[in-house]
């Protein structure tokens, strides 16, 4: 019989391989210093385009204040127990109420993780006599959440309104026989790209078939909308979305999630949704803090004007350079470059370790091979001169590349590398 963990040793998975050259560099790097658009990386000060701190909250002095506050007048462990037994509160459901108004639905339902709360939700809406429909590049959450579900499954091609068609149809075939309803997936904004979902093209299907729609507004919610509303208030089509799946990691800066939609559903996941039934609630400091940040969005549009105030000086500006930023139309901003493995490795290390530019780096298999893109994150946070400081860098950096600048061979380790230079 062989030991379980021996595999581990010798496959440490398609990300693991990575660790003995990556690990607290590439991978789990540390941040210090107040959350904002300058940290400390390795003890340096940088220039950070990698948190989805859209609005700039985290470190918002009314936010701050509400947490404390709330952190000494309650603590972390109240209210205890899980929600349905011991663990409910008034601030939990007022919290519920207005996350349900800002996009637009009557009734919402708090998850104590986006993860894990969007697969729970997917799992309990579907039976094995259902199907889901879902996009290709749809988040790893909805994957997963799919991977659960006992019946069929179809994907179609991304924000592809043919093959959503074709799918819709493979569907209704399956279900005239089994007697189950049809789920269709997709997202407001797709983090990697910054693509908007085709929500309301989407809608327009129902004319046709017959299905309900669940979208993951993670990256939308509080940036895109003239309310905040996300993805589905700003194509107009918030009526025809049955469930909406928002985050507190993103504009909210917090942890936490929720989804939004008519009571009767949001009271069946409420006894339904497996990881919240048998799980803590979320603690009261992470509510009130929730409460403020909502009320803030709510007051004004000051942070999310300028948020965009960023968002679009620096998508001109890079397009205006000649960048390739693909087919954003949200915050998320994908600046995609021609090389390999090594040349992505060596131009991150430049631009952390000699320009002071903190940004993430995706390369194949995530994207096709021979592509680099680095993946900027703009927020209500970062100023003018950042922008202006980080698309003469790009520039730089894109000459080195094409010169091969970058061509080196990746050393063994790249840690042992950069602190024999330090």
């Amino acid at each position: 019989m062989a030991d379980l963990f021996d595999k581990f040793r010798k496959n440490m998975g398609p990300l693991g391989r990575l660790a003995t050259v990556a690990h607290g560099y590439f991978t789990f790097p540390k941040l210090e210093g107040d959350i904002g658009s300058r940290m400390k990386f390795r003890g340096k000060d940088v220039l950070v385009w990698s948190l989805n701190n859209y609005l700039g909250l985290a470190n918002h002095p009314e936010v701050r204040k509400a947490d404390a506050d709330a952190a000494a007048a309650y603590g972390l462990a109240y209210p205890m127990g899980a929600r349905m037994l011991t663990g409910e509160s008034n601030f939990h459901e007022e919290l519920e109420t207005g996350l349900a108004r800002l996009v637009g639905k009557p009734a919402g339902m708090l998850l104590n993780y986006g993860y894990q709360g969007c697969m729970s939700v997917i799992d309990a809406l579907v039976s094995r006599h259902d199907v889901i429909v879902y996009d290709a590049e749809c988040h790893a959450c909805i994957v997963d959440g799919v991977r659960l579900h006992a019946g069929n499954r179809f994907v179609f091609q991304h924000n592809d309104m043919e093959s959503l068609e074709k799918q819709l149809q493979r569907a209704e075939k399956l279900t005239e026989k089994s007697g189950g309803g049809v789920l269709v997936i997709t997202e407001g904004v797709y983090g990697m790209t910054g693509e908007q979902g085709r929500i309301a093209d989407i809608v327009s299907l129902k004319s046709k078939y017959n299905f309900r729609l669940l979208v993951d507004d993670a990256h939308g919610i509080g940036t895109l909308g003239a309310k905040g509303g996300g993805a589905c208030e700003e194509q107009n089509a918030i009526e025809g979305v049955d469930i909406i799946f928002g985050t507190f990691a993103k504009s909210f800066a917090l942890t936490g999630a929720w989804v939004a939609g008519e009571p009767d559903i949001m009271m069946y996941l409420k006894y339904n949704v497996r990881s919240q039934i048998y799980a803590k609630t979320l603690p009261m400091p992470l509510v009130i803090g929730a409460l403020k940040r909502l009320e803030i969005m709510n007051r004004s549009t000051e942070q999310k004007d300028k948020l965009w105030a960023v968002v679009n000086s620096l998508q001109s500006g890079l397009r205006e350079a000649g960048f390739d930023l693909g087919k954003t139309n949200s915050c998320v901003t994908p600046v995609m470059m021609h090389g390999g493995e090594n040349e992505a490795s060596n131009l991150v290390v430049d631009l952390r370790e000699n320009y002071g530019i903190f940004c993430s780096m995706v390369i194949y298999p995530v994207i096709p091979k021979g592509m680099i893109l680095l993946r900027l994150i703009p927020t209500a946070s970062h100023t003018q001169e950042d922008v202006e400081y980080t698309i003469r860098t790009f520039k730089e950096v894109r000459d080195k590349l094409a010169n091969g600048g970058y061509d080196k061979e990746r050393p063994a380790s790249l840690l042992a590398e950069l602190q024999a230079k330090a």
